[in-house]
């Protein structure tokens, strides 16, 4: 076996950091793959998330009118948030319920998790239905421009399918409660 060779063969996995936010750390990834090949990845590494289904009635959930200035739009979306450091995800639903639609919940069930982009991104989102509502005080932050909305299943199933519901993690969450 040549010097070459032996060097590629012992190179399992080597990551670099290119870029370290205040959110996410950039990094690129060498791997050798089952099939021999070693193959070079973009990789966002994040803390995870939490994304909440607030259900105010059997039949109404509180869905959020979000700005999102990475695609230059407002999407219809849950009520979602990263977990801060050392943060369960189940302690993230419950701070973010409260901070995005100023409702606290009594019961939370934890539905399943998704990872949305998982080609280049370790963010894995718990997803979890949330009953028993309460009227709190919202907590805005300076940098989110949110409007909660009730909605009906049947006024999501329009929205949907009028293409008006576009977010993945919402989709998914909807998908994984039947409403979708």
């Amino acid at each position: 076996m040549s010097k070459i060779a032996r060097k590629i063969a012992v190179v399992n996995t080597i990551i670099r950091p290119v870029f370290k936010g205040k959110l996410l750390k950039v990094f690129v990834k060498k791997e050798r793959l089952p099939n021999g090949y070693l193959a070079t990845f973009e990789m966002i590494k994040h803390p995870g998330a939490s994304l909440v289904i607030p259900f105010l009635t059997k039949n109404k959930i509180i869905m959020l009118r979000q700005l999102r200035p990475v695609v230059n739009s407002y999407i219809y979306e849950l009520p979602a948030g990263t977990l801060d450091e050392n943060e369960s995800p189940l302690s993230c639903a419950r701070r973010e319920i409260v901070e995005e639609t100023g409702f606290s919940a009594r019961k939370f069930t934890h539905l399943g998790k998704i990872y949305p982009v998982p080609g280049y991104s370790t963010e894995k989102i718990s997803i979890f239905k949330a009953e028993g509502l309460k009227r709190q005080s919202r907590i805005v932050e300076k940098d989110e421009v949110i409007e909660s909305r009730v909605f009906t299943r049947t006024m999501i199933k329009k929205l949907f399918k009028a293409g008006r519901i576009i977010d993945a993690k919402t989709i998914s969450a909807l998908a994984f409660c039947g409403w979708l």
